[in-house]
């Protein structure tokens, strides 16, 4: 299909598959998904003429029409491996929340975790306060899809002062092919409260687009640490956007893992306030033919303001990385201290990464910086190695291993720290620890 003719099939099945969705009896929602849904059908899927979709062509997404699937089956054994046992569970299967697999035993009156469809029935006024206030339907049509589709998703609020004890895993699953697993979730951090949240995005079946957004509002002194791990399928299509609110004094750090998926785009933006700190870390693994985007933007918007970004990305045979970090400080932000750096190994001649460190300041008063490398991988070293017994693919994939371990060693949380390692133990195999 062309993108014109994929563009109507969607807006074609829409009415259909609108009956099935959520909130048909909110007028307010409704609204909202019309909203998204006009967006959608005045553009279409981003395309390369769209400055920020300059480097990643979603073609992809037009040799299918994904649909939704109300599939819950899955392979319990199979699931269990990508559970975290030392936390929470919350896991949405093709989209749609699972109570019976979900694991909330044990979780504090503080913490309030539902699925959106469920906090539809039991406080829409809360929900309908803050949708659509983190991201609005015009950053880009897929958000705005998004809105129009998304059929499930969870709603998580931390009371204020308090600290949870231990992590909420998120475990987004898709087992049916094809499939359009759309899902849209709300994270409230109050007061000096502070939360862990680790996003799991794995698949078991062969094709399918997962579509998810977060928006994220922290409160005053709040801190909310957001870890994600983007591991799809081989033919897997992934958009995945955290949209970010700060409040004074708030902190928000946010761990990025993308080592999976043919296509995938991940967002991380946030707006600042007052003496607000941003932290973005990230490392993306590609091989074969992957497509790995990822798309930053920091906002300071208010003085004293601190933001760090550091992303690193290891790309090998045909796959081609896209960082495009953006960092904005508006007249208002003076005193503010911002650090961008962006390193990336390329293993094969025909690897690309095409990286885009953007600062814009508004202000004078600021201490800004950024950094970007791209190169390969030193063949001194590797000689080094070999003259200590090291043979050759044995010395790459030390070094290898080396340079994107240094990601993994800056996540705080041991048990998730140990998944990501193994994961790049099977990357970069014959490594001895």
């Amino acid at each position: 299909m062309t993108a014109e003719q994929s563009t109507y099939a969607y807006l074609a099945a829409y009415p259909t598959i609108a009956a099935s969705l959520p909130g048909s009896d909110l007028s307010w929602l409704q609204q909202f998904r019309n909203a998204g849904l006009k967006a959608f059908e005045a553009h279409g899927f981003p395309n390369l003429r769209d400055e920020e979709w300059r480097y990643t062509n979603l073609a992809v997404l037009n040799k299918t029409q994904f649909a939704p699937s109300d599939n819950q089956e899955v392979d319990a054994g199979w699931l269990e491996t990508y559970r975290l046992e030392n936390a929470w569970n919350v896991v949405l299967i093709n989209g749609h929340f699972s109570a019976e697999l979900s694991d909330l035993s044990n979780l504090p009156a503080e913490v309030s975790v539902q699925s959106f469809n469920a906090a539809l029935r039991n406080n829409a006024e809360a929900l309908q306060t803050r949708l659509g206030k983190a991201v609005a339907d015009d950053e880009h049509s897929l958000v705005a899809f998004n809105s129009a589709w998304f059929g499930d998703g969870v709603v998580i609020e931390i009371a204020a002062r308090h600290q949870m004890s231990k992590p909420l895993q998120i475990l987004h699953v898709v087992t049916a092919s094809d499939a359009l697993a759309a899902t849209r979730n709300l994270l409230v951090v109050h007061d000096s409260a502070e939360a862990q949240i680790i996003e799991t995005y794995v698949g078991s079946a062969d094709s399918y687009f997962s579509a998810a957004v977060n928006e994220c509002f922290l409160q005053p002194n709040a801190e909310l640490t957001l870890y994600k791990v983007q591991a799809e399928t081989d033919k897997a299509c992934h958009f995945g956007g955290s949209y970010v609110k700060q409040a004074q004094n708030s902190r928000f750090m946010h761990h990025n893992f993308a080592i999976g998926g043919l296509l995938a785009r991940s967002e991380i933006h946030s707006d600042l306030d007052v003496a607000s700190e941003c932290r973005l870390n990230g490392l993306y693994l590609g091989g074969n033919r992957q497509h790995i985007d990822n798309h930053t933007r920091i906002n300071h918007l208010k003085p004293q303001g601190i933001s760090r970004e550091f992303y690193k990305g290891v790309l090998d045979q045909r796959a081609r990385g896209v960082f495009q970090a953006r960092v904005i400080v508006a007249e208002d932000a003076q005193q503010t201290d911002s650090e961008m750096n962006n390193r990336n190994l390329l293993l094969s001649n025909d690897a690309e990464i095409d990286t885009k460190p953007q600062l814009e300041i508004y202000a004078d008063d600021v201490k800004c910086s950024h950094g970007v490398t791209v190169g390969q991988l030193d063949e001194k070293s590797v000689f080094y190695l070999q003259s200590r017994g090291v043979d050759e693919a044995s010395a790459r994939n030390i070094l290898t291993f080396a340079f994107a371990n240094e990601m993994v060693d800056k996540v705080e949380n041991s048990e998730l720290k140990a998944v990501l390692l193994q994961q790049l133990l099977a990357r970069f195999p014959a490594i001895s620890l």
